[in-house]
């Protein structure tokens, strides 16, 4: 999987909100295929200026994910429909909102996104980034499976009300492909708050396959909450202004803050931590760096930004 950027700290609250106003009088139900309803049932459903922060609102019961598109390119309106098609196969379990942009000038301005196709997720009403342009179906699919992980990391495992005003009468079911077993096992671990028996799960399934990337992922995000567990954010923060060579101390605030969505924070503290220590101290500063990157997703933007400032902190 090439696209991993999901975790806890994703839910940072980056887009403002605030510039979705309702509008003062009720929004008349708008025509044609895939129109919401005024309770926005629907597997996919199209969301509006009028209607956005309602939809956005349901993510505190089920994910919800959302692209932003237009109608004037061909490779955007494809794009729709295949995450349509990927939406209907999960049954219910993440609420499809495709939003044309040209039609709705406020949403787009909201994201402040440059271009389109552009895709979000949601999940306490809280934006998750998930992907510029179009991409294949195999990735959206693992980009959504990591997204349906992290929101049940935040309890938000409700499934969407039956309906799907996009289906067409012709669209067939499809079964949803089980997680392998171990995979399972841990996510019903997390579901329950064992992550001590997530972590195992996901230990079994890389001792089986060490090249399962998916266990690799989800062993170093069940790790960042085992280690952040019961922390105090303040006395962290107060031990490691105290000491900036104490390796431990430094790597307990960066995952508190990765965890917490400051991301590029995390990644700025340890990369100071690797130039002012040595030898076994600097490298293992450098070693959990590395850790959460994967933890955030190699092709994150953020990421790749981290990675020339550790390469320079380095040499």
């Amino acid at each position: 999987m090439s696209h991993q950027p999901f975790t806890a700290a994703a839910l940072r609250g980056a887009v403002d909100l605030s510039s979705l106003k309702r509008p003062a009088q009720p929004a008349g139900p708008a025509s044609g295929a895939g129109s919401t309803s005024a309770d926005g049932a629907g597997l996919v459903i199209e969301g509006t200026d009028a209607s956005i922060r309602d939809v956005i609102a349901a993510s505190a019961s089920h994910p919800v994910v959302m692209v932003l598109w237009t109608p004037r390119l061909q490779e955007s309106a494809d794009f729709v429909t295949t995450f349509g098609s990927v939406a209907r196969r999960y049954g219910g379990r993440f609420q499809l909102v495709t939003v044309d942009v040209d039609a709705n000038p406020t949403i787009l301005q909201a994201f402040q996104v440059q271009a389109v196709p552009v895709s979000f997720a949601f999940v306490q009403s809280q934006p998750v980034p998930l992907f510029e342009g179009v991409q294949p179906e195999d990735q959206i699919t693992a980009v959504i499976d990591q997204v349906l992980q992290l929101a049940a990391q935040h309890g938000v495992t409700g499934t969407v009300p039956s309906g799907d005003g996009a289906a067409s009468a012709t669209d067939e079911p499809e079964q949803e492909q089980p997680l392998p077993p171990l995979h399972q096992k841990a996510f019903d671990a997390i579901e329950a708050g064992d992550l001590d028996g997530a972590a195992a799960a996901y230990r079994e399934a890389l001792a089986q396959s060490p090249a399962d990337t998916d266990a690799k992922l989800g062993l170093a995000q069940v790790g960042l909450m085992q280690r952040t567990q019961g922390a105090d954010l303040q006395a962290a923060r107060a031990a490691a202004a105290a000491a900036p060579t104490d390796v431990d101390a430094q790597i307990l605030v960066a995952d508190l803050d990765l965890l917490g969505g400051h991301v590029e924070d995390a990644f700025m503290r340890l990369i100071d931590t690797v130039r002012v220590t040595a030898d076994a101290d600097r490298n293992r500063a450098r070693e959990h760096l590395v850790e959460l990157f994967e933890v955030v997703g190699v092709t994150d933007e953020r990421v790749v930004k981290a990675r020339k400032s550790l390469m320079s902190a380095l040499f």
